[in-house]
């Protein structure tokens, strides 16, 4: 007997202005935060500043593109929850 797949955890993306980014908003894309080809659904994210997002992977948000924590235990905080994505720790 297999295990399921874990769910595919969020990607930190870092955007910078002068970048276009189609971001999936439907949840069907095989490449999740992306949006597919031909998709009318697709969010152009135009940033006008540095930032980072943190975008649905596993196409279970409802507030696609961007995680919203669906796929794993409420956290008790936006710290609490970034920090759970965050590299050594």
């Amino acid at each position: 007997m297999t295990e399921p797949d874990p769910p595919a955890l969020p990607e930190v993306r870092q955007v910078n202005p002068g970048e276009t980014h189609r971001l999936c908003r439907c949840g069907r894309s095989p490449v999740l935060p992306d949006c597919s080809a031909g998709c009318a659904e697709g969010l152009c994210l135009e940033p006008v500043r540095q930032q980072f997002l943190l975008l649905c992977r596993c196409g279970e948000s409802r507030r696609l593109p961007y995680c919203d924590g669906s796929h794993s235990p409420p956290a008790e905080s936006l710290k609490t929850r970034w920090r759970r994505f965050a590299k050594g720790d």
